[in-house]
C-alpha cells in the first residue's frame, strides 16, 4: 500500500472514528471493522497506523482528556469572580447535555483502557491532577481574596470536589440523577468547603 501524504490528517481521522465506535458501541464491542467503517477504510489500512488497536485507543483517550481540560479551563477563566470560577470549574465537570455529555461518556467508556495500558495510565493520572489544579488554582484565588473561607487545605478540597464530579457523572449517565441536581449537589458541597 503507498504510503499516504499526510499521516498525521490520517491518524487523526482515524481517533475520530474510533471515538465514535467506543460512543456508538462501547469499548467492549467496538471492533477494527467499526472502527475502519467509520472512517471509511480498510481495516488492514487501520493497521497500517495502528497495528495495535490499543495504542489507537489510547489516542482517543488522550485526544478527549485534552478537549475535556481546555473546556474547563475556558469556563473557568471566563468567570469574573472567585464564587463565580467555581461554579463554573462544578459546572464544567458535569456531562450536560451536548459535548460535555459525548465527551464524558466517552472517557468513562475508556477507563478500562487505562488500566491496560501505562500510557494511558500515565494520561489518567495527569488528566485527574490537571482538574484538580485547576480547582485548587480557583480555591486559593478565593482564600487569598478573602472571599472563601477554606474548611480544609485547598489541594484536599480540589481533589475531593474531583471524585464527586466522577462518581456523580455516573448517575448522570446513568439516568440517576440529571446534570441539573448533580450541579446542585456539587454547589452544595462546594459552598460547605468555602464557607459562602
Amino acid at each position: 500500500m503507498p504510503r499516504p501524504r499526510n499521516q498525521t490528517a490520517r491518524r487523526a481521522q482515524l481517533v475520530q472514528a474510533a471515538a465514535q465506535a467506543v460512543l456508538e458501541r462501547g469499548v467492549t464491542n467496538a471492533r477494527l471493522r467499526d472502527i475502519a467503517a467509520q472512517a471509511g477504510l480498510t481495516p488492514a489500512s487501520v493497521l497500517y497506523y495502528y497495528p495495535d488497536i490499543n495504542d489507537l485507543l489510547v489516542a482517543v483517550f488522550e485526544q478527549g482528556t485534552e478537549t475535556y481540560v481546555l473546556r474547563r479551563r475556558e469556563a473557568v477563566e471566563a468567570a469574573p469572580t472567585a464564587w463565580a470560577r467555581l461554579a463554573a470549574c462544578v459546572a464544567s465537570g458535569i456531562p450536560f447535555p451536548g459535548e460535555a455529555e459525548t465527551t464524558s461518556r466517552l472517557l468513562y467508556e475508556l477507563l478500562p483502557v487505562t488500566f491496560r495500558s501505562e500510557a494511558a495510565g500515565a494520561r489518567q493520572r495527569t488528566f485527574v491532577a490537571q482538574q484538580t489544579d485547576l480547582y485548587r488554582r480557583v480555591l486559593d484565588e478565593g482564600a487569598d481574596s478573602g472571599e472563601f473561607r477554606l474548611a480544609a487545605p485547598s489541594d484536599f478540597v480540589a481533589r475531593g470536589l474531583v471524585a464527586l464530579e466522577d462518581g456523580y457523572g455516573i448517575d448522570v449517565l446513568s439516568g440517576a440523577a440529571t446534570a441539573g441536581q448533580v450541579e446542585e449537589r456539587l454547589l452544595h458541597h462546594a459552598r460547605l468547603m468555602t464557607g459562602m
